[in-house]
């Protein structure tokens, strides 16, 4: 069966999508699902540096589009987390050098040998974005807890369906879900930030998980490790919360931060690999 793409996007930047597309492909992995993360943010390439893998990147995404290496040259499996990969991407072209042909050669060997494919793209609606969104199966909107960001969600899932090779082909409608990171409740009863039920009021897309406001997400990044792995922190419960969600593991309310963790089967693997860093 060809891969589930999906495609990890927002209005704005600086929101949490290479945070969450590390934390996303890190999770399913540890299920056993066979996954590929793919940086579409050509010029800014950060999702190598998120996952601990900047030094080992030697091929890229355009390199496979562009025919100069074969994909299996420029995937990079991670060390720790057996089933995920990452496709890196140019940190010194321009956005416009992805091409549709050359990036539909790419997503079509992807589909072929992995069970997701999750694509981070750029913020808003560049050229990178759209192509990230056009072979999106499911897009992950991810947005903060504040006006602007609901704001440009929403523009963002206007162009969800409207932009994808499922709605070109006549299939189903790329399914939308939304992400909502940074939460913070003391700031949210201040007014300072919204309230999740009026963000889902605004928002049509099916909620899969809030992710606190965390100084631990912060060091995750900074350390190359996948925040969904942390076995200590409330936002490496959400992480994993919202994959659970995702995947229709449970049917459980979606837990605001701060509400009990509750017991998480992978918990001891979890601590063991965190020790090994």
């Amino acid at each position: 069966m060809p891969a589930t793409v999906i495609t990890i996007t927002s209005g704005k930047g600086g929101v949490g999508k290479t945070t969450t597309t590390a934390a996303f492909g890190a999770a399913l992995a540890l299920r056993g699902h066979r996954v590929c993360a793919v940086d579409f943010d050509v010029g800014l390439r950060n999702l190598d540096l998120v996952l601990g893998l900047e030094k080992r990147v030697v091929y890229d995404f355009l390199h496979v589009a562009e025919g100069k290496a074969k994909l299996g040259q420029a995937l990079i499996k991670h060390k720790q987390i057996d089933n995920l990969y990452v496709l890196a991407t140019s940190q010194t072209a321009e956005k416009n050098a992805l091409t549709n042909e050359g990036v539909g050669r790419v997503m079509e060997q992807l589909r072929a040998e992995f069970d997701y494919v999750i694509c981070d793209s750029p913020a808003g609606i560049e050229h990178g974005a759209m192509a990230a969104l056009y072979h999106a199966d499911h897009a992950i909107v991810v947005c903060n807890p504040e006006v602007s960001s609901i704001r440009d969600a929403d523009r963002i899932l206007g162009f969800v369906g409207s932009k994808s090779k499922r709605s070109e082909d006549g299939r189903d409608p790329v399914r939308e879900h939304l992400l909502v990171t940074r939460y913070d409740e003391d700031r949210v009863k201040c007014g300072e930030m919204l309230p999740v039920n009026e963000i889902k009021e605004i928002l049509s897309a099916e909620l899969i998980g809030i992710v606190p406001e965390s100084r631990s997400v912060l060091r995750s990044s900074n350390s190359g490790v996948p925040a969904s792995i942390d076995p200590q922190t409330d936002a490496g419960a959400a992480y994993r919360d919202a994959v659970a969600h995702f995947l229709g593991e449970t049917k459980d309310p979606i837990r605001l931060p701060g509400q009990a963790v509750g017991n998480h089967p992978q918990r001891g693997f979890l601590m063991r690999l965190f020790r090994r860093g």
